[in-house]
């Protein structure tokens, strides 16, 4: 196992499995109906439990500022700092997951975040700084589940048939929207019933349980010691490939990608931080277990279905790019609608039923942009989403923090949203100009630079 991969882009779990998961045959890189099935399950668990983690802060937001007394712009400071870790790792991230392995990186940061998520509040009693502690605990868990999607995207580039990608992606993908829901519902009544705390306690403990399952019953020994290996020998890796760089990013489509891809994660993760705190003031008297739920049950099946349709529109005969885009019209416009329809109204009632579709529609872009991703560089997927959500990350962080100075200034919700239907407009135009889905990443285009 230990010269398994070493320097070479190999398909993930190339090695021969234990006897006890059952998983690949030799020769086949890509996971059979059976194998694909439990891992698409698990990994839908894991990115649950990662939204499960990151959402704890946004969640409690109203409860931490007025315990440690927070005016909006620290608590924009807190929030926003969570993407300053997040863009850090998702390039290194992506390009180590391409060498050794998504399912690896995975688990290794799943257990770290974990880890922090339980001791946060304990951590946060003790110290007198409240408010550079959350920050930098916030920052912290940026660092760690950064190497989360890039991860994913290599994996599932490698394992996943072309036909098969969008609908796989997809379900993984609802784990985001099903892990805010989970958060969001029984976060608000341990909120309620426990206090602010508690809510970190079930998020980190839940994600530990889920590392511990994965490793048990599905991958071998030997392939947990392999990750600890490779992180020593990082630079090592970085010197042994050959990355096109120079080729790949004079291609049109790759930008277009990247810059969409930009556009839709920092949107997303500005609704994410905000909607929390723009219904509980808003709509005071309103329950919390309303607004943090039903926008993400929603989202469930709308991203089943994406994924679903799309690749039954390319079954049926449709070009790949054009479904891409339309799907992304979908996922970028049409949801940037019902968010400046948010904005406007007074009824509880509608505001929910708004931000349900904004949501819920946005989940389009994972049969979009995100599986564009894979449809360009296969080969390096993890790397060039690791790119893009760079970029997004650090957008995200400029939105985030911008919404709480807008709303801090103006006193007004309506420019959050102006600010999150300007931002996707322009994403979208770029990759409906430019979008293609045609392979880049071919043996002649690699060059050692």
């Amino acid at each position: 196992m230990a010269a398994g991969g070493g320097g070479r882009n190999v398909p993930v779990g190339t090695a021969e499995r234990g006897p006890h998961d059952g998983m690949r045959r030799d020769g086949d890189p890509y996971w059979s109906r059976p194998e694909s099935r439990v891992w698409t399950v698990m990994l839908l668990l894991g990115t649950c439990l990662l939204y499960c983690a990151r959402v704890t802060v946004p969640i409690c937001a109203v409860a931490l500022s007025s315990y440690f007394d927070w005016d909006k712009k620290q608590s924009g400071v807190v929030l926003s700092s969570f993407f300053w870790g997040y863009c850090l790792t998702q390039i290194i991230g992506g390009h180590i997951s391409d060498q050794i392995g998504g399912e690896k990186v995975l688990l290794l940061s799943a257990s770290a975040w974990g880890f922090l998520t339980v001791l946060t509040p304990v951590l946060t009693h003790i110290t007198p700084a409240h408010l550079v502690f959350m920050t930098s605990s916030r920052f912290l868990m940026g660092l760690l589940q950064g190497v989360y999607f890039p991860s994913l995207a290599s994996l599932l580039s490698q394992r996943v048939r072309e036909s098969e990608r969008a609908f796989t992606y997809s379900t993984v993908g609802t784990g985001s929207q099903f892990g805010t829901l989970v958060i969001g519902g029984a976060g608000s009544l341990l909120l309620d019933w426990y206090g602010w705390e508690s809510v970190f306690y079930f998020s980190g403990l839940l994600t530990l349980l889920w590392v511990y399952c994965t490793c048990k019953y599905l991958l071998s020994e030997k392939e947990l010691i392999i990750p600890i290996d490779y992180l020593t020998r990082g630079l090592s890796i970085s010197k042994q490939t050959k990355v096109p760089w120079k080729q790949l990013f004079r291609k049109a489509p790759i930008w277009a990608v990247i810059i969409a891809q930009l556009s839709t994660a920092s949107t997303f993760f500005t609704l994410l931080s905000w909607l929390p705190t723009f219904f509980k003031e808003t709509f005071p008297e309103s329950k919390g277990w309303v607004f943090n739920v039903v926008p993400w049950l929603v989202a469930i099946p709308t991203s089943l279905f994406s994924g679903f349709l799309s690749d039954h529109l390319i079954s049926q005969g449709y070009k790949t790019i054009t479904i891409r885009k339309f799907m992304q019209v979908i996922g970028s416009g049409v949801s940037s609608l019902f968010a400046l329809c948010l904005g406007q109204t007074s009824s509880f009632c509608r505001a929910i039923v708004f931000a349900s579709a904004s949501v819920g529609l946005q989940t389009f872009n994972h049969s979009g942009i995100s599986v564009n991703v894979q449809d360009l560089a296969p080969s390096c997927a993890g790397l060039l989403f690791g790119v893009a959500n760079t970029g997004g990350a650090l957008l995200g962080v400029i939105c985030v923090y911008l919404a709480g100075y807008l709303i801090e200034t103006t006193g007004s919700w309506i420019s959050v949203f102006n600010l999150v239907a300007a931002v996707n407009s322009i994403g979208l135009c770029v990759f409906l100009l430019f979008g293609e889905a045609q392979r880049v990443d071919t043996d002649s285009a690699y060059v050692d630079l």
